[in-house]
C-alpha cells in the first residue's frame, strides 16, 4: 500500500512510530525543561510559574485557540507581515522536538498548546508562545494502534476556551483540563460510552466550543464486531455529541452518521446558528443546542477506504465542500434551510473536476476559492476556482500537497516537504513572492500553519518551529 494513499488526520496532519523517538531534552533555551512519562499525571517542572501571565511584549496578542483559527477558516487578521522574505528565509525564534502525531498547535493568552504522543502516552504540553519555555504537561496512557501502519499519535488539535483546554485522543478519550496548570477537570471515554468501530486512522476531528457546550464528532456504530468492509457499519444515532463543557455531562447525542476526519463547526446561515459536520457519508447540518439533524447531503466516494477530511467552508448562506477520492467539490445553497446544489463536480471526469481537496481546507476570498487539489503528492497542485461556477481560474502544478493560511493580502503555503511559500492573493494568476525551505522541517509537514502575534508556528516530523512573520516593534 502506498504511503501516500491515505491521510490519517485533521484536519486535520506522517510520522512513523519509531523506537528512537526521544522526549524533549533539558535544553531550556529550546524546550523549557525535561519530560517524564507516565500517567495520567500533571508535571510542573519549569521554573517559570505555569499560572503566571505571559510577560508583555510589543507584539499584538492575537489568539488562535482552535483548529483553523477563531473563525474556522485559516484566515488571520494581522497586518504588516514581512514581504518579500529575506533570501535567508524567515528568522527562527525557537524550536522544540515533538513526539508523534499530526496535530497543529493552538495559541491562547500568550501560551502555546500542543498534543502529541511518546511511547504509550498521549501528551499535552503548554509553552510560553514567545520563547518556547515549557510551563506544564499532561499525560494519559493510550493503547491506540493504527490499522494501516500510520503512527498512533493524536490527529486532532487542542481547543482552548478561557481557563480550560480540551483534547480528543485517537482512541476516543476526551479530556477537559485547566489551561493554567493542566489539572484534569473531567474526562469521557467516547468509545466506551457510545461504541464506535475504529475508523481508518483513529479519531481525527477536533473539539468545538459553542456556548456552554463542547461538541465532538463521535459517529457511534451498532454494537458487534467491526465489519471487514467498513461500508457495512451501521450508525447508532450518535454522530454529534454535545457535552456540558464545565461538568462533562452529556447533554445530547444525535445524528445518523459515522465519523470522518473533518471537524464540526458552527456558523450563522440564513440568520440561524447552524452546526455543520462533513461526516463520513456527507454533510450533516444540525442544531448546535440540541443536536437535532437539520439536513443531510450525501457526498462520499464509493471506495471503502475513502474519507472526508476537509472542513466545510461557509460563504454567507452557501457552503462549499470538497473531497479527493472521486466526487470532488460541491457548492450548496442553504438559504431555505435545506441544501440545493448550485454546481458539483459529480458528473465531471477526474481531469475536469474543479477542486479535489484531501485534508486541506480551502480558503474563500472575494468570490474565489483557493486550495490544494489532489490525493497523492505527485499529482497535487494549487488552484483558484470561481465560487459561482467552479471554473478553474489558474493552477500551479508540482506544489505537492500543501495547506494555506491567508494573511495581509497573501497566502502562506506550507508544502508537506517543509517548504514555505509566500503567494499573493490573486484570482488572475499564481503569483509567488518568496520561498523558504525550512531546514528543521521533515516530511510529513501536514499540519496547517498557525499565526499568532506575528509568530508563525509550523510543524513536521518530530519538530515544531516558531518563525517571525510579522516583525516585533522596537
Amino acid at each position: 500500500m502506498s504511503m501516500h494513499r491515505f491521510f490519517p488526520l485533521l484536519s486535520l496532519l506522517l510520522v512513523g512510530c519509531s523506537a528512537n523517538v526521544e522526549p524533549p531534552s533539558d535544553d531550556s533555551s529550546r524546550t523549557g525543561g525535561s519530560t517524564s512519562i507516565g500517567g495520567p499525571t500533571r508535571i510542573l517542572e519549569s521554573p517559570e510559574s505555569p499560572s503566571a501571565p505571559i510577560p508583555s511584549s510589543s507584539r499584538q496578542r492575537t489568539d488562535w485557540p482552535c483548529f483553523l483559527g477563531p473563525n474556522f477558516d485559516n484566515i488571520a487578521t494581522e497586518k504588516g507581515i514581512i514581504a518579500p522574505w529575506p533570501k535567508a528565509g524567515l528568522g527562527k525564534v525557537w524550536d522544540c522536538p515533538l513526539g508523534i502525531g499530526y496535530a497543529p498547535p493552538v495559541v491562547s493568552a500568550g501560551k502555546l498548546y500542543h498534543f502529541d504522543r511518546f511511547e504509550d502516552n498521549c501528551r499535552l504540553t503548554c509553552r510560553n508562545a514567545l520563547t518556547g519555555k515549557l510551563l506544564w504537561q499532561f499525560d494519559y496512557p493510550t493503547n491506540y494502534k493504527d490499522f494501516y501502519g500510520y503512527d498512533p499519535g493524536p490527529r486532532s488539535c487542542p481547543t482552548v476556551d478561557g481557563d480550560r483546554v480540551y483534547i480528543y485522543g485517537p482512541e476516543g478519550m476526551l479530556y477537559c483540563l485547566a489551561s493554567h496548570d493542566g489539572k484534569e477537570i473531567w474526562k469521557l471515554d467516547t468509545k466506551e460510552k457510545f461504541h464506535f468501530h475504529q475508523n481508518f486512522f483513529g479519531v481525527g476531528g477536533s473539539p468545538l466550543i459553542h456556548g456552554d457546550f463542547v461538541i465532538v464528532a463521535v459517529g457511534g456504530s451498532e454494537k458487534g464486531p467491526r465489519p471487514v468492509d467498513l461500508r457495512q457499519a451501521k450508525p447508532n444515532g450518535t454522530a454529534i455529541v454535545g457535552i456540558d463543557k464545565k461538568t462533562g455531562q452529556v447533554k445530547y447525542a444525535k445524528g445518523n452518521e459515522l465519523s470522518s476526519y473533518s471537524s464540526p463547526i458552527v456558523s450563522t446561515i440564513a440568520g440561524k446558528r447552524t452546526g455543520l459536520y462533513f461526516a463520513r457519508g456527507g454533510l450533516l447540518g444540525f442544531d448546535p443546542q440540541t443536536g437535532e439533524t437539520a439536513f443531510h447531503f450525501k457526498w462520499r466516494a464509493p471506495l471503502e477506504e475513502s474519507v472526508n477530511a476537509a472542513n466545510p467552508v461557509v460563504i454567507g448562506d452557501h457552503v462549499f465542500i470538497s473531497e479527493c477520492y472521486e466526487h470532488g467539490s460541491a457548492l450548496l445553497d442553504l438559504k431555505d434551510g435545506k441544501p440545493k446544489e448550485v454546481w458539483t463536480d459529480f458528473d465531471k471526469d477526474k481531469f475536469d473536476k474543479s477542486l479535489m481537496c484531501h485534508w486541506n481546507t480551502p480558503i474563500y476570498h472575494n468570490g474565489f476559492v483557493y486550495g490544494c487539489s489532489g490525493r497523492h503528492d505527485n499529482e497535487a497542485d494549487l488552484r483558484c476556482i470561481d465560487l459561482k461556477t467552479g471554473d478553474i481560474k489558474w493552477r500551479q502544478k508540482r506544489t505537492f500537497r500543501c495547506t494555506l493560511l491567508m494573511v495581509d493580502g497573501y497566502f502562506v503555503c506550507l508544502s508537506e516537504y517543509g517548504t514555505l511559500s509566500l503567494i499573493k492573493v490573486n484570482p488572475k494568476k499564481y503569483e509567488e513572492v518568496s520561498k523558504y525551505d525550512v531546514p528543521e522541517l521533515q516530511y510529513p509537514a501536514w499540519a496547517p500553519p498557525v499565526l499568532s502575534g506575528g509568530l508563525l508556528y509550523v510543524r513536521g516530523k518530530g519538530k515544531l518551529v516558531c518563525l517571525e512573520l510579522n516583525p516585533e516593534k522596537k
